[in-house]
């Protein structure tokens, strides 16, 4: 995983492009219709001939209209998604004798609430996602805009993160943390 925020880059990328091409087209609709472009005459028809499509052609437009809303509708699914998937953790040793199972955001809801009690620490989140075998901690800290983040992710290293490795019985939990500061949206550091 490369990050909290994966399809952030991808967004701002294809919404900067889809802004411009409209931007573009109604650029260039507003100059025509002004009689500014001189190879472009507005009393001109769009298409030649008057005639009906053929009836493959609305089809395959109105398919293609789908295809376009769907992946539409998929690329807003894909904003909700912020934070990895959890799932539910099975410590099993002996099935005979039943099994039990735990929540991977219940898991962390005290190392969550450890981190909050940080100095400079405003809020705290913490995903846990994969499998007991395969762990991945995210965690976003909201922090003072003069907080020390170096102490933070000290503290976040030293202490927090081994009690919770001990306390789910792990050896090692590769972890990814974003540092926010608070009253300052568009500050943002990621540390790994």
């Amino acid at each position: 995983m490369t990050g909290v925020n994966r399809p952030a880059a991808l967004n701002r990328f294809l919404l900067g492009a889809i802004g411009l091409v409209l931007l573009a087209a109604g650029g260039f609709g507003l100059a025509a219709h002004f009689r500014v472009l001189p190879f472009v005459d507005p009393a001109v028809p769009l298409v030649p001939g008057t005639a009906e499509p053929p009836g493959w052609a609305l089809y395959a437009i109105a398919a293609a209209a789908v295809v376009a809303g769907l992946l539409a509708l998929r690329w807003l699914i894909a904003q909700l998604a912020r934070r990895p998937r959890t799932g539910i953790w099975r410590f099993e040793t002996d099935p005979a004798q039943g099994r039990t199972e735990l929540h991977a955001d219940t898991a962390v809801a005290p190392f969550v609430e450890e981190l909050r009690a940080h100095p400079g620490v405003e809020q705290a989140r913490a995903s846990l996602a994969g499998s007991r075998e395969n762990p991945f901690l995210a965690l976003v800290v909201t922090c003072a805009p003069d907080a020390d983040l170096s102490e933070i992710r000290g503290r976040i290293t030293a202490e927090s993160l081994p009690r919770l490795k001990e306390t789910l019985g792990l050896d090692d939990i590769p972890v990814a943390i974003e540092f926010r500061f608070a009253r300052r949206a568009a500050s943002r550091v990621e540390v790994r």
